[in-house]
């Protein structure tokens, strides 16, 4: 059968990334910032920009404006917030069940529950690719002829017009100077250029470097890196199997059944260069078609290989949470036959023929369990029944027919059993007032909590499906063992819920002096019979009363039979059968004023448990089964006494108790084809450089202006920078210093 588990493309963990950063810490500033700043967003006008018609013109100065860019990018963060909060590719049910069918089908119609799969969301990217595509090509060579310009024809003039200037005389000739200056700033790291340039006025030599050239590398290493992501996440995401879909002839498979029984037009080729699909394989079988999951149904993926489980390794924390999953495997190539044995675990997957396979979750692989049927009423006979975890039975009651399906066997069950005791416990000592205790509970360890857990494995448990003839089904849950919850009394847990967005609501009956289900059941047969309860309340009677009174026993005897059939439902109140406790309050609401109901309460109590105690006597004796110990006897009934108030509740003919199981386990595994992977590593690289480049590195400009004074000359000095920090006014002091030794800074 189809079971698998959806998974989620690099594109959407590094939009989500992107998404984070964006909304909480803005580092959209920064790539706005960046396209203010690079040239990339003041193109000037060239008469190659200038030809063509207008309206291409106007096309293409929009999809490369940084307004189009900065605007798609904030919808693709958007649109992975939504994918991000709103859980991807489930099941349209569960969308109905969570929001209700509204919104289920508002998501469906807009794709959110399939965000980055999307139409639209794809054809933003691929928009988002081409703006900074264009960008980037029309840019470009700009900054790349920019870098490789030391713009020594700058004018002397000019250089008194910069914020960092300095003047100063220097004892020795320009050309000299040019040369020993030059020198010197080449072992600082910048770049020179000298240029003996001659005026009608003067003679002189221009010193021109630069440094930080990596900043403007930054800026087109930023935006590079966007495409690149762009791209290797339109390569690695559904847009290869959506086209297969749109003009490859393939189709959706909305239907059930076998793997084997699917038409060919649903299945993708092994050669499909892009998917990321989940694979079940239970112990000791082998599988070689993974499952797509789209929103509206499956698409089947052939693998080039076949993978064979050998065994599948769980271990578990304290608390019952999975630690570790671990698969042992072989993998079979399908074309040479050649084996390879791998071990698989989370975060370190195995990979073959270029297809990676990771470890994704475990799941039951068809364990065979064997169940005891419970009547819940004397109607109803008991049997044995075995299945398949997955699989199915039918059942016959008479005319009724049912069908018992076995959903789920779960071998650990780890529960909070907390007692009575420590700060969980619900009675307070006035006398006890521990201050120490109370604060060290509270401070220290974040890992501290002020609750005492009591964990304890209470064994396993078995789910199941009951489905009558109108398609109509139940879901129970019922532990193979009794638990003792705290009071002392072992309890068996039946739990049974109405569709699967509820939670399950649990039965607690007794467990008996042999720890089984069949003295709570034969005391409830025993209510519903007649004759029994007629005895048990006369034997109640007899016991109760002096019998040198016999008319105090009638009145004693009525009064256990009208509590005994209020109990059983067997009596109307308020015009309706009510059956459990609530039918004596039902009773005592009608018939007993308001002033005497604690009283009459009270005695109407303690007629029911001395009544139920005689017929669970009478009920065993019958059976011929012996009394119970008496040291057994307060808290079977006590619990039992709640247990049969609950039952008419437990709305089933039969319950369904483990009695015996073999375990087969199945792991899952994402298998995934990316094509893209390396270029999205490549973009991440690139765009963290380009990152620290724009933040880290300064581009600076630096020119010396060396005309003849006397027998030496005189120096301009002039710097330039792309930011205005103190950073940059206390290098343009130390290089005064180093270039003209006692420099004068001009007003």
């Amino acid at each position: 059968m189809f079971r698998a588990k959806a998974g989620f493309s690099g594109l959407a963990c590094f939009w989500r990334v992107v998404a984070g950063i964006f909304c909480r810490i803005g580092l959209h500033r920064l790539f706005v910032w960046s396209f203010f700043e690079h040239p990339m967003t003041t193109v000037a006008s060239s008469p190659e920009s200038e030809r063509g018609t207008p309206r291409r013109q106007a096309v293409i100065e929009l999809l490369s404006s940084m307004r189009f860019a900065i605007s798609l990018l904030t919808v693709i963060c958007i649109a992975s917030v939504i994918g991000t909060v709103l859980k991807q590719n489930e099941p349209s049910a569960n969308y109905v069940n969570q929001f209700g069918p509204f919104w289920a089908e508002l998501f469906t119609t807009l794709k959110l529950n399939t965000v980055y799969g999307a139409w639209w969301f794809l054809l933003i990217l691929a928009f988002l690719v081409i703006s900074t595509s264009l960008c980037i090509a029309r840019n470009a060579p700009k900054i790349w002829v920019d870098l490789r310009n030391y713009k020594e024809n700058i004018r002397e003039q000019s250089l008194k017009a910069f914020h960092h200037k300095a003047e100063g005389a220097l004892n020795e000739l320009p050309e000299a100077a040019a040369r020993r200056l030059g020198a010197l700033l080449a072992t600082g790291g910048w770049k020179v250029k000298l240029q003996e340039r001659e005026t009608p006025l003067v003679k002189g030599w221009m010193l021109a470097a630069k440094a930080g050239a990596a900043n403007k590398l930054g800026y087109i290493a930023a935006h590079s890196a966007i495409v690149l992501v762009c791209v290797g996440g339109l390569l690695d995401g559904d847009l290869i199997v959506r086209t297969q879909l749109w003009f490859g002839g393939k189709a959706i498979y909305s239907g059930g059944g076998l793997i084997a029984d699917v038409p060919e037009q649903h299945r993708l080729s092994e050669r499909n260069p892009a998917f990321r699909a989940n694979l079940m394989v239970a112990e000791n079988t082998t599988a070689s078609t993974a499952i797509l999951s789209q929103s509206n149904g499956i698409l089947l993926q052939e693998l080039p290989f076949a993978i064979e489980l050998k065994k599948f390794i769980v271990e578990y924390y304290s608390t019952g949470m999975p630690k570790l999953f671990a698969s042992e495997i072989v993998i079979h190539d399908l074309d040479t036959g050649e084996k390879k044995e791998a071990r698989v675990e989370v975060n370190h997957p195995a990979s073959f023929k270029g297809v990676n396979i990771y470890q994704s979750s475990f799941d039951d692989g068809g364990s065979s369990v064997k169940l005891q049927s419970v009547p819940m009423s004397a109607a109803t006979q008991a049997f044995e029944v075995e299945g398949t975890i997955g699989g199915s039975t039918e059942l016959t009651k008479g005319m009724e027919k049912m069908s018992l399906e076995f959903t789920g066997l779960r071998v650990i069950n780890v529960e909070n059993l907390s007692g009575g005791e420590g700060p969980q416990a619900t009675s307070v000592d006035v006398r006890k007032v521990d201050l120490r205790s109370a604060l060290e509970a509270r401070l220290g360890a974040g890992n501290k909590t002020t609750q005492t857990q009591n964990l304890r494995n209470v064994g396993p448990s078995v789910s199941y499906k009951l489905r009558d003839a109108a398609g109509q089904a139940r879901e129970y849950n019922n532990y193979m063992l009794p638990v003792d919850t705290g009071d002392g009394v072992p309890v068996f847990l039946l739990g049974m819920r109405e569709t699967p967005s509820e939670a399950y609501r649990y039965l607690r009956p007794p467990a008996d002096e042999n720890g089984e289900l069949t003295g709570f059941i034969r005391l409830r047969a025993a209510l519903e019979n007649s004759d029994l309860r007629q005895r048990a309340v006369q034997r109640y009677a007899r016991q109760s009363v002096d019998p040198q009174r016999p008319e105090l026993a009638q009145q004693l005897a009525d009064s256990a039979d009208r509590a005994l059939g209020l109990f059983a439902g067997k009596e109307e109140v308020k015009g309706q059968k009510v059956a459990g406790l609530q039918a004596l309050a039902d009773f005592l609401e009608a018939n007993v004023p308001e002033a005497e109901r604690a009283r009459a309460g009270e005695m109407l109590v303690r007629i029911l448990n001395g009544t139920l105690l005689e017929l669970d006597t009478v009920a065993r004796a019958q059976a011929a089964v012996k009394p119970l110990p008496q040291d057994k006897v307060q808290g079977f009934m006590s619990q039992a006494v709640l247990a049969l108030s609950d039952a008419p509740l437990y709305t089933a003919p039969m319950t369904f108790l483990l009695k015996d199981f073999k375990q087969v386990q199945a792991s899952v595994f994402q298998v995934a084809r990316a094509p893209g992977q390396s270029i999205v590593y490549l973009g991440c690289a690139l765009l963290i450089l380009g990152i620290f480049a724009m933040l880290y590195v300064r581009d600076r400009r630096l020119w010396v202006w060396l005309s003849p004074q006397g027998e030496g000359a005189h120096a301009t000095v002039a710097l330039s920078s792309n930011r205005k920090t103190m950073d940059v006014d206390r290098e343009f002091e130390q290089l005064t210093a180093r270039l003209l030794g006692r420099a004068e800074k001009t007003p």
